[in-house]
């Protein structure tokens, strides 16, 4: 391998110069660079171009010698910049061309027919999935692992009952297992969202040239198998222009950033002086400059005011598509920082929300108080009235009228006598008490996916052996 060799003055020119008179400006240098968005695929492009030098070696484009010369050399750029020790040009538009550029510099023209059969068109296409794949596969096991958390938290916490809302009212009792393992189910869509969009995510796009294909005999399922793919594109104007990949992952992303800022919203609300049902860790929490006694739940707000900035890049990429003839536009330069943003943003949320909820506090006792009354035991007279033979919406509202007592006198549901409670209905019998109590309201919610302590038990079970 021959270092430091230039190639003729080759490595200091674009690789499409030769059509042009004038050099590029340097404004448009600046304006049209995305090295600084795209060096993060570094280990992807050369990975890809190590399956497109072997399989230029298959089509006897490349001698086995000229390949392992190449190979060797694209190795050692690598490690340049695995260690950071990598030296970016000027002339570098992007990661493509500053690999290409070093790897010419290392062993000189022969780095040149490296880009033989295949444009950067296909190449960022085939880059971006390599990468792509990669992170759904870390992002899925992260949400596994919030689920993990949330799971044990839940287990931790199986006895412990609170108010179920709607409407942010107070409306009927629930576990607070269950309240924290509907999020639980909402991770395990996200991740199926992921897994399907790893299944169109996974096709390989190189040999697709720039627009047209290649006149080079390369056997693009080679190339496939070297690089794990399963299948190989079928079209190659969609091949070198398709981002419907990546606005789907857009999508998925969202929609989980849309999870963790309603969790963030009840942490929020949760963890208020008016409801104290959680203790937020002080590591996760900031102060105030002014207040001494605040502790602000920065977290959960920051994760919910960055849900918007992941739609945007979600907006920001259907925007970038929707007019865009075949096939390959420079517009599509924009889709990396698009996706790369919400990909980043959705990551470090659910890391610093799952390490939040792994510290969370349960104030049991505010819980306990919480639920102590009987207007969260409305609905339980109203069906112990239907028991009794009385139709629903005549029972709904008697028990309404019942309510609209209580309230008018200061006094709680459950402290009616038998007596008072038959003025509003002679179907009132001494068995309306033995409903009339948290525990029992739970209980009784004992279908699949109901509240009562042993289906929330069942299913704490079940989710333990999926996530395992």
């Amino acid at each position: 391998m021959t270092k430091g060799r230039r190639g003729n003055g080759l490595a200091d020119r674009k690789a499409w110069s030769g059509r042009f008179r004038e050099p590029t400006h340097r404004l448009v240098e600046a304006f049209t660079a995305s090295v600084a968005v795209d060096r993060r695929l570094y280990a992807q492009d050369i990975q890809g171009s190590i399956a497109h030098c072997k399989t230029l070696e298959k089509a006897r484009v490349l001698k086995s010698s000229e390949t392992r010369t190449i190979v060797r050399a694209l190795e050692a750029v690598k490690t340049e910049l695995d260690r950071g020790r990598f030296k970016f040009a000027p002339q570098d538009e992007d990661i493509h061309m500053a690999v290409e550029r070093r790897l010419t510099e290392l062993i000189g023209p022969l780095g040149g027919k490296l880009h033989t059969g295949r444009s950067r068109n296909d190449q960022v296409a085939l880059d971006i999935r390599l990468y792509l794949r990669g992170q759904l596969e870390d992002f899925a096991k992260r949400l596994q692992e919030c689920q993990r958390v949330l799971v044990a938290k839940a287990k931790a916490h199986r006895t412990v009952a609170m108010p179920g809302y709607t409407h942010l009212q107070r409306a009927q009792p629930v576990l607070f297992a269950h309240h924290l393992l509907a999020y639980v189910d909402m991770l395990e869509r996200d991740k199926g969202r992921i897994q399907d969009a790893q299944k169109r995510l996974n096709m390989m796009p190189l040999g697709s040239g720039a627009l047209a294909g290649t006149n080079y005999p390369i056997d693009r399922r080679y190339t496939a198998s070297l690089l794990g793919f399963p299948q190989v594109t079928t079209n190659s104007l969609d091949a070198v222009s398709d981002r419907d990949f990546m606005i789907e992952i857009a999508a998925a992303l969202s929609i989980t950033m849309m999870h963790l800022s309603r969790l963030s919203e009840e942490l929020i609300v949760w963890s208020s002086q008016e409801f104290q049902f959680v203790d937020l860790p002080e590591g996760f929490c900031t102060g105030s400059s002014m207040m001494p006694q605040k502790k602000n739940p920065d977290v959960p707000e920051l994760i919910r005011g960055r849900t918007g900035r992941v739609y945007g890049q979600l907006i920001n990429l259907l925007t970038t598509m929707k007019a865009l003839p075949l096939s390959y536009n420079r517009d599509l330069q924009e889709d990396k920082p698009a996706l790369f943003d919400a990909l980043d943003t959705v990551t470090t949320s659910l890391q610093v929300l799952t390490e939040l909820m792994r510290r969370l506090k349960v104030n049991r006792e505010s819980l306990r108080q919480a639920v102590q009354g009987g207007g969260l035991l409305a609905t339980e007279v109203a069906d112990y009235l239907v028991s009794k033979g009385m139709p629903f919406r005549e029972a709904h509202g008697v028990t309404g009228r019942v309510v609209r007592s209580a309230q008018e006198r200061g006094r709680e549901l459950t402290s009616f006598t038998l007596e008072e409670l038959r003025q509003f209905s002679d179907r009132f019998d001494k068995g309306v008490f033995a409903r009339l109590t948290v525990q029992a309201a739970i209980a009784r919610k004992s279908q699949i996916g109901g509240t009562a302590r042993g289906q929330v038990d069942q299913r704490i079970k079940q989710l333990e052996r999926m996530l395992s």
